[in-house]
């Protein structure tokens, strides 16, 4: 395995995730089965043996699935260490086209998750997107966050986390005391650091901590072409220069806007992994490339020169 792919603890989980973990997101959206076999088959053989995935990401799960039973299965969807099986993190969402998020629809999620992937309990499940709720009603007594630390409790899952987009809302989830992990997306970039306070928080109380979204819907990943989305949205003037001195950045320095992008949320101690996501073997063999990347040190502070200020982030309450 890569040295880039190296594991490290997930907080005090006892996990153990690498610097790399597969997103399932797009796999599950926008392949079919052979497709979706193929990138999956290639990311085990290549070291990507932590899989994040989600009941909502189209038939990632049932992919996923197919996978391990290809792969000789792994009752509890894996411990992934080395070239060990692999090891599979889900997240609990409301039905397709239904705004229920009730404590019976969260034991109902982790119940279909468990038969797609063809595994008897989860290692790490998260809560999906709890800005789609109010705090007060996640944190209710037949709420879903009830419903998943009894199936905690049952060891139906190992470790509880949190992914979502709003910072303010991640750390009062992280405040509770409740949650082991944390997945913050597109607030740790070469465009953003709003998730700062967050990892304070997460560092504090032992939390685990992977970043998703490295290249911003893309911004991040291309040395040259047009600049015109980050973050799911337009960029803003502001951006797009700091994207253009970026690419400035990288090309006098001989490396890949994408590995540079990568290493950003990477180079934190405190956090234990990015989710890159995948659709293609190439894709699979590029990032596994600029994960492998030599990033000189002396290079951070260019690239945070060229950060843009806190009014062009998405901010404690941005989505």
């Amino acid at each position: 395995m890569s040295a880039a792919l190296a594991h490290q603890a997930l907080g005090t989980t006892g996990l153990r995730v690498p610097s790399v973990v597969l997103g399932t997101s797009s796999l599950g959206r926008r392949l079919d089965a052979a497709g979706a076999a193929a990138v999956l088959r290639a990311a085990a053989s290549s070291g990507w043996r932590t899989w994040d995935t989600s009941n909502e990401y189209g038939d990632a799960e049932a992919f996923i699935g197919s996978a391990l039973v290809d792969a000789g299965g792994a009752g509890s969807a894996g411990r992934s260490d080395a070239d060990g099986p692999v090891q599979v993190f889900t997240k609990a969402d409301p039905a397709p086209g239904s705004s229920d998020f009730s404590g019976a629809r969260v034991r109902a999620s982790v119940a279909e998750s468990l038969e797609r992937l063809g595994v008897d309990r989860l290692p790490l499940v998260h809560f999906h997107d709890p800005e789609r709720m109010t705090f007060a009603d996640a944190m209710a007594p037949d709420g879903p966050v009830r419903a998943l630390l009894d199936l905690r409790e049952a060891g139906t899952i190992e470790h509880l986390g949190v992914a979502g987009g709003p910072i303010g809302l991640l750390r009062r989830y992280v405040r509770s005391g409740e949650f082991e992990a944390v997945v913050t997306h597109n607030r740790l970039t070469l465009l953003d650091r709003s998730a700062e306070t967050l990892l304070d928080d997460c560092a504090e109380r032992g939390v685990g901590v992977l970043t998703a979204a490295p290249f911003g819907g893309g911004a991040l990943a291309d040395d040259d072409g047009p600049v015109r989305s980050y973050h799911y949205r337009d960029v803003d003037p502001v951006q797009r220069d700091a994207v253009l001195r970026i690419r400035s950045i990288a090309r006098a320095a001989a490396i890949p806007v994408g590995a540079l992008a990568l290493r950003a949320g990477n180079r934190d101690p405190r956090v234990a992994g990015t989710i890159v996501g995948v659709t293609s073997t190439a894709q699979l063999a590029q990032v596994t490339a600029w994960a492998a990347t030599d990033v000189p040190d002396d290079i951070w502070p260019e690239l945070d020169a060229a950060l843009p200020g806190p009014a062009h982030w998405a901010g404690e309450l941005g989505r």
